[in-house]
């Protein structure tokens, strides 16, 4: 069963603050972008995934992803700017398309991400609400919904409880690619341990 994947972003200079330091200061929005540049390019390529839209919080600070070769559908963020607003307002969007959709939401901050590991995670899910806890077991790097189903996105800290809280099955494979998203300098050491991407790996070239 395809997917349609919702995936936020903010204002490349404003996010990933705890990185801020990983690389110059200027560089921190390329860094940003990377990281996302790198996910999407894993996303697009991955069997099952039909559509893929980017909610931005500035359509136009992102746009550069598309010279990097990254062609996803980019739409800008609600008025409520929150992450769970925005996975709500794609899902919206994707179900105005398709009311039966399979809508999944995904962060952005996957570069070491392997179009593999998401087919494996789609293939477990098998159409149920169903979401990959991050490496850590606390926070959610990837929440499905069940064919024509609300998402109902509760994302934040403890993200990963609060989710399995609310009824979602949490997906058993190891898919290390999908379980490593990146906040902290800790976090960007193990996905460059684990093989990033050709965008982030750049920046450290």
């Amino acid at each position: 069963m395809d997917v349609d994947l919702v995936v936020p972003m903010k204002h490349p200079r404003d996010g990933k603050s705890r990185l801020r330091g990983a690389v110059a200061v200027e560089r921190h929005p390329g860094l940003v972008l990377a990281l996302a540049a790198d996910t999407l390019s894993a996303v697009v390529s991955a069997g099952r995934v039909r559509r893929v839209l980017l909610v931005a919080a500035d359509p136009l600070a992102v746009g550069e992803l598309a010279e990097l070769g990254v062609e996803v559908e980019i739409v800008a963020e609600p008025g409520e700017r929150s992450l769970n607003a925005a996975f709500r307002h794609g899902e919206a969007l994707l179900k105005a398309d398709d009311p039966g959709a399979v809508v999944g939401a995904l962060q952005a901050d996957l570069p070491a991400l392997t179009a593999g590991d998401l087919t494996a995670a789609l293939t477990e899910a098998a159409g149920r609400r169903a979401f990959v806890a991050d490496r850590q077991g606390t926070g959610t790097t990837l929440l499905l919904a069940a064919p024509g189903e609300p998402l109902d996105p509760r994302f934040g800290p403890g993200s990963a409880r609060q989710h399995a809280a609310s009824g979602a099955i949490p997906l058993r494979q190891a898919l290390p690619s999908l379980r490593s998203d990146v906040d902290t300098p800790d976090d960007l050491a193990h996905v460059r341990a684990l093989g990033v991407g050709k965008h982030t790996a750049e920046l450290f070239t």
